[in-house]
């Protein structure tokens, strides 16, 4: 008499993306919830041990994300399941009316809780307190990565040193920046000579090039 097939138990599926899911997850900051979707029950996969989860080339286990359970026995077989994640944490938000250009300072900051998987949300002060504002924004609102730039070391006009470095010598001369530039930053500079030459714009305001 022929055996019964043994079916894998779904619950079981969806306890180990769970687990799977809430261990890749720990790091996050804030309060973490983790919703498996259900599985087709007319889904008739053979039993398998172990069940190994993973994330899909190019997936994240952030938002809305999909976790794959692979089967790695003689009756393999691979499952994709959706799963939201949410993380509530106290995000960042304008403490009053900010303007374009405006360093942020911490009381410019105050903190509300929201979910942290929109891409580009900010919970650390850190990653804001002395960056600038690309643009204005109202009291209360969200501030996102995308919102902020890193302070310009040089700006367009500006007189710079230029610092030409190669192995044994340091040259230095001047030269003014025909763009603005961040520290570490791609600087275009019009030379004494008239000649436009190219370098990395430095914290101090000058900038280095290396041939």
């Amino acid at each position: 008499m022929a055996q019964a097939t043994a079916w894998q138990d779904h619950a079981e599926i969806r306890a180990v993306i769970t687990d799977f899911v809430r261990s890749q997850t720990s790091a996050l900051p804030g309060k973490v919830t983790v919703r498996v979707g259900e599985i087709d029950r007319r889904t008739a996969l053979s039993a398998c041990q172990p069940l190994e989860p993973f994330v899909p080339p190019g997936g994240r286990l952030f938002g809305n994300a999909t976790v794959g359970v692979r089967c790695q026995g003689s009756t393999g077989w691979t499952l994709f399941v959706p799963v939201q994640i949410k993380a509530e944490a106290g995000l960042l938000i304008a403490a009053r009316p900010l303007l374009q250009g405006q360093v942020l300072r911490a009381e410019d900051l105050a903190v509300q809780n929201g979910d942290l998987s929109q891409p580009g949300t900010l919970a650390d002060p850190a990653q804001a307190v002395g960056k600038v504002l690309k643009f204005g924004v109202g009291a209360g609102q969200t501030l996102k990565l995308d919102m902020l730039r890193t302070p310009f070391a040089v700006t367009q006009g500006q007189t710079v040193q230029i610092q030409v470095a190669g192995p044994g010598y340091r040259i230095h001369t001047e030269g003014q920046a025909m763009n603005n530039a961040a520290e570490g930053q791609s600087l275009r500079i019009k030379a004494l000579s008239g000649q436009v030459i190219s370098g990395l714009a430095q914290a101090d305001g000058s900038v280095e090039i290396r041939p």
